[in-house]
């Protein structure tokens, strides 16, 4: 019986490129479609959301804790000049005005202000009387002193009655010499950005492990695999999942900018990076690739050498922690630019995103990065080509010992 022709088909294959192509089209449209992504987007936003809200809660329960309670003990037109004044004051004296509370005296109780004071005792640091021309302020000796100028602005505001009591500042600007570089800024910039960089890695790297280990335990990564070469179909996972990630970061990206902008916060707050900030960022979402499919090929070589979700996490514990520790050695080299240990981080190949990024914010110019972001398309390569001839010999029994494997049982069934 004479053997098949199998030249034509061998010759028909899809190229490892093309292939890849082809499976992160299949895995993409199978997670983005799916129910489950919409649950994993939603996630992470919860956190976010409780996180935003309770730093506004905190920061208005520390601006209001923080701001002395006068009660006012005076008619009531005096009181209300009073209180207008305080609220027109208020913006511009960036919230050091003191709170001011009306008290009225209780019926048959004294209406003298100490007596006032100590029956409101805890509600109130001290209490305004008297009139706006002749005010009288009661309390302890050492906290009155303090706010006498302030009572004395805002009654001479209240008896004044305009709507701005203060003249307009006309500013004059003068030239002078360049700003030094804020260095401290700048380690600030980058030690954001590694910080955020690990934490998407980490969140979304782990979404490869359960990917593959669904279709090893429903037989369809032996189709695939009799299909295309091994390594085009690693390529295409991490492609596909990195696709879903980019997804995800600009749903996050979204939701957080807009609770940003919100709240009132902005890049502002952040010294601007050495190579500017829209450079900073393609260079970010760059590292993140490359940090992504730098571990997502670790992720995916255990995911094909275990069979049950609880190897996965067996498995994947030891390479979390040491990522954890790649993230703490890329962080301590950053403070010391240049040295043997920033140089380090930045050959390494799972700690060379996070160096880099912060030699983006840190140092001008953009030819060293064109370097690393090379080496670490080299690892990526390496580490998939790895992983695949892995998984041929330990799973698929495809190579010198599945060979033999294969003749063994022949000749058992002949």
């Amino acid at each position: 019986m004479s053997r098949p022709d199998t030249s034509g088909a061998a010759s028909g294959r899809l190229s490892t490129l093309a292939a890849a192509l082809v499976v992160a089209r299949r895995d993409f449209a199978a997670v983005l479609l799916s129910r489950s992504f919409l649950f994993f987007l939603i996630g992470p936003l919860f956190p976010l959301v409780v996180g935003a809200l309770a730093s506004g809660v905190g920061q208005s329960v520390e601006r209001n804790a923080g701001r002395p309670v006068l009660g006012v003990a005076m008619s009531q037109a005096d009181t209300a000049a009073l209180s207008a004044a305080a609220s027109r004051l208020d913006s511009q004296l960036s919230d050091t005005v003191p709170a001011l509370l009306p008290v009225e005296p209780r019926p048959g109780a004294p209406a003298d202000p100490a007596s006032l004071l100590k029956a409101n005792e805890g509600r109130m640091s001290a209490l305004i009387s008297g009139t706006l021309a002749h005010p009288v302020l009661t309390g302890p000796a050492n906290a009155i002193a303090d706010w006498r100028g302030t009572l004395a602005v805002l009654a001479a505001a209240a008896a004044q009655g305009a709507p701005h009591p203060y003249p307009d500042v006309r500013l004059a600007p003068v030239r002078q010499a360049e700003a030094p570089i804020d260095r401290v800024g700048r380690m600030r910039t980058a030690q954001a950005g590694q910080t955020l960089l690990f934490l998407l890695t980490m969140l979304l790297a782990g979404m490869v492990l359960s990917n593959l280990v669904e279709e090893k335990a429903n037989k369809i990564i032996e189709v695939l695999a009799a299909a295309i070469p091994m390594d085009a179909l690693f390529l295409g996972k991490l492609f596909a999942m990195l696709a879903i990630s980019f997804v995800g970061i600009a749903v996050w990206a979204a939701v957080g900018g807009t609770v940003m902008i919100a709240g009132g916060r902005s890049l502002a707050e952040l010294a601007a990076p050495a190579v500017g900030w829209p450079a900073f960022f393609a260079l970010g979402i760059t590292y993140f690739a490359m940090a992504y499919l730098l571990l997502g090929s670790v992720f995916l070589t255990i995911g094909s050498m275990a069979s049950t979700v609880r190897e996965v996490q067996t498995l994947s514990m030891p390479v979390t922690m040491l990522q954890l520790l790649v993230f703490f050695f890329a962080s301590y080299a950053m403070a010391s630019p240049g040295s043997p240990l920033e140089q380090a981080a930045v050959v390494v190949p799972f700690s060379s995103p996070y160096a880099m990024l912060a030699r983006a914010a840190e140092e001008p110019g953009l030819g060293q990065h064109l370097l690393a972001i090379g080496w670490q398309v080299a690892w990526v390569v390496l580490f998939i080509r790895g992983g695949a001839s892995l998984f041929r010999t330990r799973v698929l029994k495809s190579g010198p010992s599945g060979s033999r494997f294969r003749r063994k049982a022949a000749r058992a069934t002949a």
